[in-house]
């Protein structure tokens, strides 16, 4: 099993220095190029502090001048937002300057709120159509002249400049949970990157199913590589465990803000919607969060991982981000790096 960071910029409060945050990032990171972690992920949103990232590829382009061989990867560019020859050229332009280093992972975008922002009048479910007619275009971009007449987007002939440096192009990933999204993925040979929130483990049974229904389906294409992210953490005693539990119970509460539109954002940080009104709350409760999520001392951690491998899941996201204190993040890093990762070598 292979292992990919995910790790945000993210403030819980206005208190927060922003320079201390943007070094303690870097710094996971770097931690994670050090230890042999396949992948770093950088995220895409837009005016919410709890995830600072207005574009994925300038964060990786950081990343790219101050790491070694870590992969760097879009997790997500959210389509909707993009002009496909924007976006093409973004991408290939971040693989040339990385030596090669890209991992383009597309998607359609997360909250409503965003899309009231980004792209008024477009509803969340509807966005996977934009994913759909996106990444055909920016593929036909990077082989060469292409002209393109869409539903959403219509272009005459053009290219993109530069061109991607891996040849026929970077790895293409696509975040995916419906059967739809799985479905396309598997039917355009895409690699697969999915996250069951913080649903027990029969969710990412789940998706092992869809992805070997869709596999069913296309008996043409390849399989494609299935990497599962969870929130982790790691620490030293059982007696730690509630630390962990109670800083991801805030941000799902504002997570849960921001899906459903229950609560106000002010100066970029979302309202902690009240987990104990919302609808399946014991998906909440932190016995459940500590057993479903990846968090445990490093053995439990190992056994937890073990299962993922089992099923079939070929690469891990360590997900960082989720409101613990820097240098708490940065003892559960280490831990993983020094403790779990070998089990797996």
């Amino acid at each position: 099993m292979k292992f990919h960071l995910a790790v945000n910029m993210e403030r819980i409060s206005p208190d927060t220095d922003m320079a201390e945050v943007r070094d303690h990032t870097l710094a996971m990171v770097q931690m994670a190029d050090d230890a042999g972690f396949e992948v770093a992920w950088a995220a895409e949103h837009h005016a919410l502090e709890m995830t600072i990232a207005p574009n994925p590829f300038q964060i990786l382009t950081w990343y790219a001048n101050q790491t070694d061989t870590i992969r760097l990867g879009t997790a997500v560019a959210t389509a909707p937002y993009w002009h496909p020859i924007n976006l093409a050229g973004e991408a290939a332009f971040l693989d040339l300057i990385s030596g090669g280093r890209l991992e383009f992972g597309i998607g359609s975008g997360a909250y409503q709120r965003e899309f009231d922002r980004m792209r008024p009048g477009l509803k969340q479910s509807d966005a996977w159509r934009y994913v759909h007619e996106m990444l055909p275009a920016v593929l036909a971009l990077w082989q060469g002249d292409y002209a393109h007449d869409g539903e959403f987007w219509q272009f005459p002939t053009s290219t993109s400049v530069p061109k991607p440096l891996q040849k026929p192009h970077p790895p293409v990933w696509v975040a995916a949970r419906s059967p739809i999204t799985f479905d396309y993925a598997i039917a355009n040979n895409c690699n697969l990157m999915t996250w069951p929130l913080n649903k027990p483990f029969a969710e990412a049974e789940l998706y092992k199913q869809r992805m070997d229904e869709s596999l069913a389906n296309h008996p043409d294409s390849r399989k494609p590589v299935l990497a599962m992210m969870r929130h982790a953490a790691v620490y030293e005693k059982e007696s730690d465990w509630e630390v962990p539990v109670k800083a991801v119970q805030r941000q799902l509460g504002q997570f849960e803000n921001l899906f459903k539109e229950i609560g106000s954002v002010t100066n970029g940080f979302p309202e902690q919607a009240p987990l104990e009104d919302l609808a399946g709350r014991d998906d909440y409760k932190a016995e459940m969060l500590s057993e479903n999520l990846l968090f445990g001392t490093p053995e439990q951690v190992i056994a937890k991982l073990k299962r993922y491998e089992a099923l079939g899941v070929d690469e891990f996201i360590y997900s960082a981000s989720m409101g613990l204190p820097p240098a708490e993040q940065k003892k559960s890093l280490a831990l993983f790096c020094s403790e779990v990762m070998p089990a797996f070598a």
